[in-house]
């Protein structure tokens, strides 16, 4: 793509395994491990605890019908049922909870969006992130939904652990993510799931709490003596609030935050609320408004700013960076999350995080609409936005340090960056942690008026989807970036989610795809008279047609790339090419053009102070020497090799070059060490992924047949 200040670009070359480190321009077969596999990880991700009051006969029942799926030895499947700020959660956590020494094997937890603003989730991507929370490395996690169904009840089949699945819009969303094996699951939803009833699910409804139990729960959340010394006011307050127990919280926590006040004051200010919400009463959510009115009201001018601008956020949960990005002044975000909290109007997430429950979110956002005008609303969201495609962006510089990225454009600022880590894993961790918010702002961005961040954050995931593989997410950012490109008319952006998203294409199967994609790339470079990016396009090319099964065409195009772009002053790009020819002649079986293509890719590249690329090099100039019974040669290039791989923890090139090894120990009668290599490289291959791979399957049969030969 052309770049203008002496930008780069995202180019890659060879067919694209595990994760990739990217730094300007990439081709050939590129494999560098990021993430050891963790199989038999223990997730604990239920949210922490808050007191149940008078839900004893309901949790009761729940574990009734779970010692008798035991019993039968089968999966416990429930439902809880009822309305917004009814308890649901809080009494499916109580459940779940008191059943950790029993069920070992972990907890998983997904926020399921039945009434999130960006619709319900969808259920292939919370099996993604179950499958990668019980350990199973991102570039394993199969890209259709059948198959990651499949492969999560392959991994719960023989656990014992709980799964709670919150805010469920249909019983369709939540049959895939039912576990195996002899595990419990809790769904809550506002709907009565009863489609459910044909997979076992036992249904309890939650009705409000009955007076005299939300009056314990009003005297819980005020730990004084006020509802003992007020009994009637305190009855009445909470007869007010419906018997919510979110709605009785609300008003216990106002009243918390003044002593000196008297029960009666709240009941006068909350009836006066009731007047004014009756006749917007919607199942009953006028009762939690009238509450969150009262207490939005008592808020610090500073806190009440900060909820409202939540309220914008466009994810679900959200770090104290957010409230930093929309508060600038010092000390002032902290403050006022701590008002929020104190105020019972957020909910404490994992990992330091804070989040809103689905009916104060709303209230937020209404706020916002009445309190702040649309300019200012717009500059908020504008304000998150840049916080977010900052940090991904410094997120993706400690990834790939190397990688010059193209120009980010920001609004007025100040730009509040997240502290995303130092070092690359802890950046990825980041990236990955917040993707469900980034998703949210690349799907929102275009209709929220800022088209450039769409694009430019898609670009910022780069390292994250290259090395961590979230395919689908992958495929939608582009999209989203490449319609906005469009509307901006911006070449270079167009060209950017083109190529990348290409490669995204091309790492997840779809490959006629993206040769249509490179393919469109390189009318627009024509278009422009860019020749250097078009040159960079046939590599691309000729990759997809390599995949394609067309070594004959791939020759071509990487044999005009090679040529284009060192004319068009890309000598390491050249080098790629060049290397990526060679790949196709050895596979053919032209072992002698593979060692004089191969030397010329490694010479350029050692020129080009590429020490990754030119110890690939080496490598395949190893195997082809061995392919010509070269010995002494192909051994000294392939141990050459190995240091400077071993250095990176590049575990797919590693298996390829220990592998050549182990056939040359085989030939030179040591077959001990043969047998060793081949262990090795299986281990490897297994490492990213790729167990199942042609060479991995070569290299298994290898050693079984030498295994064979001994016995």
């Amino acid at each position: 793509m052309p770049r203008d200040g002496g930008e780069t670009h995202n180019e890659l070359g060879g067919t694209v395994h595990g994760a990739v480190v990217q730094a300007g321009v990439v081709h050939g077969g590129i494999h560098i491990d990021t993430e050891s596999s963790s199989a038999g990880r223990t997730p604990w991700q239920l949210p922490p605890l808050v007191r149940v009051v008078d839900r004893s006969s309901e949790l009761a029942a729940l574990e009734r019908h779970r010692a008798r799926a035991t019993e039968e030895g089968r999966s416990a499947l429930a439902s809880v049922s009822g309305l917004g700020g009814v308890g649901k959660t809080t009494v499916a956590l109580r459940w779940l909870h008191a059943l950790r020494l029993q069920f070992p094997g972990g907890q998983l937890h997904a926020d399921l969006g039945a009434q999130s603003p960006d619709g319900p989730e969808h259920p292939g991507e919370v099996l993604g992130r179950f499958i990668r929370a019980l350990g199973v490395p991102a570039r394993q996690v199969p890209a259709v939904l059948a198959e990651r169904t499949a492969l999560y009840r392959s991994l719960t089949a023989n656990r014992r652990l709980v799964v709670l699945l919150d805010d469920a819009a249909t019983a369709a969303q939540v049959r895939p993510l039912l576990p195996a094996g002899g595990s419990v699951t809790a769904v809550t939803s506002r709907r009565r799931l009863t489609g459910l009833a044909v997979d076992g699910c036992y249904a309890v409804h939650l009705e409000p709490l009955a007076p005299e139990a939300a009056v314990e729960l009003l005297s819980d959340t005020l730990s004084d003596g006020r509802v003992t010394e007020q009994p009637d006011d305190a009855r009445t307050l909470v007869e007010l609030c419906a018997g919510l127990p979110l709605a009785v919280r609300v008003a216990g926590a106002r009243l918390a935050a003044r002593p000196e006040r008297r029960i009666s004051t709240m009941v006068r200010a909350l009836t006066e609320e009731h007047r004014r919400l009756e006749a917007l009463a919607i199942d009953g959510d006028h009762n939690v408004r009238a509450a969150l009115d009262l207490s939005y009201q008592a808020l610090p001018p500073a806190a009440a700013r900060l909820y409202r601008l939540l309220g914008l956020h466009f994810g679900r949960e959200f770090d104290g960076s957010v409230a930093s990005a929309l508060l600038t002044a010092e000390g002032e975000a902290t403050e006022s999350l701590e008002a929020l909290h104190d105020a019972s109007l957020l909910i404490d997430a994992a990992g330091e995080r804070h989040r809103f429950h689905d009916l104060v979110r709303l209230h937020a956002a209404a706020k916002a609409v009445k309190d702040e005008s649309p300019q200012e609303r717009v500059k908020a969201r504008r304000r998150i936005a840049d916080h977010y495609l900052a940090s991904a962006t410094r997120a993706e510089e400690i990834i790939d340090p190397q990688h010059r990225t193209m120009a980010r454009d920001y609004g007025a600022g100040p730009v509040v960056v997240a502290d995303v880590g130092l070092d690359s894993e802890a950046a990825l961790d980041w990236l990955e942690r917040e993707l469900p918010n980034l998703m949210a702002l690349i799907h929102q961005a275009r209709s929220a008026g800022f088209p450039t961040v769409c694009w430019q954050l898609a670009d910022a995931l780069w390292p994250l989807f290259l090395r961590r593989k979230f395919h689908d997410d992958w495929r939608a950012a582009h999209q989203e970036g490449l319609a906005a490109a469009r509307d901006l008319e911006d070449e270079a952006a167009e060209c950017r989610m083109l190529t990348s998203g290409g490669v995204g294409e091309l790492g997840s199967g779809n490959l006629d795809r993206a040769l249509e994609m490179f393919e469109q790339a390189a009318r627009r470079f024509l278009e422009h008279g860019d020749r250097l990016g078009h040159a960079r396009t046939l590599n691309y090319r000729g990759l997809a047609l390599q995949r394609l099964g067309r070594p004959d065409e791939a020759a071509k195009f990487f044999l005009r790339a090679a040529t284009e772009l060192s004319a068009n002053g890309d000598k390491r790009a050249a080098g790629l090419a060049l290397l990526n020819l060679a790949d196709v002649a050895l596979a053919s079986g032209q072992a002698e053009e593979a060692v004089r293509q191969a030397g010329l890719a490694h010479t350029t590249l050692r020129e080009a102070d590429d020490t990754y690329n030119a110890a690939r090099a080496a490598t395949l100039l190893g195997r082809a020497h061995l392919a010509l019974n070269r010995l002494d040669r192909a051994a000294e290039l392939l141990s050459s090799a190995l240091v400077t791989l071993r250095g990176m923890a590049a575990n797919y090139e590693i298996a390829r070059a220990v592998g050549s090894l182990a056939e040359l120990s085989e030939r030179r009668g040591q077959t001990h060490l043969a047998r060793n290599h081949y262990r090795e490289a299986l281990d490897l291959y297994s490492s990213v992924g790729r167990s199942h791979s042609d060479e991995a399957e070569a290299t298994r049969y290898r050693l079984g047949q030498l295994e064979r030969d001994e016995s």
